[in-house]
């Protein structure tokens, strides 16, 4: 019983200054606390100083279970501990679905190869709604201050440029020649290492959590310069003019790039609570664009791709694999951060198929 009776203990209050008068003074008052708790405070007291009566010092242990005594002994709690936000199980089905991206890809493309008439539909207007919508999906999910941010350091897209128009067509050319290829499928892989990069890059960068922004740019600055890079590079490597609409790109890319974007950032500046909510689904739109624009560009020459079989698949898929692996490792190498490397090797080793078809 004894143990359990209540034990005065004087409490002070924080320090006040009374009204008119410029010394501060402490209140004192009496409050009622257990036992245990009166042992509790007793040991802290004499175990809070260590050597001098200025120099406290407490363990993570007592800094997470030690608290003022207000007549209660409160639950042990860190204020420290960072708050982790729950999500919404509308938000985790959304990522679980964008992140499985590459299964939807091969599923469409498959489906193409098999039934190319699944996509008949996909006329070059429906292109064009498609990449608008993708785009538009992801220049929701950026601001003007993230188009500053990249502009002011045009290193990486120098970069990525230099890797889109001279290393790639490179390696395209000496993966295919090494694997034997036919002067036919040389040149095809040739041309596929020389275009510029895929709007699909902008999705997977985000996916990724790369940098949005640097890729829109990238891929914005690739597009331009498909104009002149891919004719020079067909003239000096196939030694033949591959003939380009420069028109049609120009208009191509401010319909399927600039103005999506604009758009997307604009409602972002002038709605963003909207933008927030709507934003777990703007990946899982740009997934099914692409997944429609894949399907789509794969059923326009299927009886090519069966016919080729894997003497033309094996070289395409090292050559995009080696050439992501080798934007990742050139961005290091040229200093760039973690996020800057992720979103060059999206940028340089992803094509743009469904372009061609504008």
């Amino acid at each position: 019983m004894l143990a359990c009776a209540p034990v005065p203990v004087v409490a002070h209050t924080r320090s006040r200054i009374h009204p008119g008068s410029r010394h501060s003074f402490s209140q004192a008052r009496v409050v009622h606390i257990s036992r245990p708790a009166a042992a509790c405070l007793q040991a802290r007291r004499a175990g809070m100083f260590n050597g001098s009566m200025f120099a406290m010092k407490r363990s993570p242990a007592t800094r997470a279970t030690n608290r003022p005594l207000t007549g209660k002994v409160l639950a042990a709690t860190d204020s420290n501990s960072p708050v982790v936000p729950t999500k919404s199980t509308f938000t985790t089905v959304t990522e679980t679905f964008s992140q499985l991206f590459p299964l939807w890809t091969i599923l469409g493309a498959g489906t193409a190869l098999v039934k190319p008439a699944t996509f008949s539909f996909m006329t070059t207007d429906y292109f064009t709604l498609a990449l608008s919508l993708l785009m538009f999906s992801m220049g929701i999910t950026m601001t003007i201050g993230d188009f500053k941010r990249v502009l002011s350091k045009p290193g990486p897209v120098a970069v990525n440029f230099a890797a889109c128009y001279l290393m790639m067509p490179v390696l395209a050319l000496g993966i295919s020649k090494m694997m034997g290829l036919p002067d036919s499928l040389v040149a095809g892989c040739v041309l596929v290492g020389s275009i510029n990069g895929g709007q699909a890059s902008n999705l997977c960068a985000y996916i990724a959590k790369g940098d949005v922004a640097l890729s829109v740019i990238m891929t914005t600055a690739t597009t331009v310069g498909v104009i002149f890079m891919t004719p020079l590079i067909a003239k000096l490597v196939l030694g033949t003019l591959v003939p380009v609409d420069a028109a049609g790109i120009v208009i191509s890319t401010l319909q399927v790039v600039a103005a999506p974007i604009v758009l997307g950032v604009t409602l972002n500046s002038f709605a963003p609570k909207l933008c927030r909510a709507v934003e777990p689904i703007c990946p899982v739109i740009g997934v099914l664009s692409t997944v429609t624009l894949v399907g789509a560009s794969v059923a326009k020459c299927a009886p090519e791709i069966m016919a080729a079989g894997f003497a033309l698949q094996v070289p395409l898929i090292a050559l995009h694999l080696i050439g992501g692996l080798a934007g990742y490792y050139m961005s290091k190498f040229c200093g760039f951060n973690e996020i800057t490397s992720r979103t060059m090797a999206i940028e340089t080793s992803m094509k743009s198929s469904a372009f061609g078809f504008l």
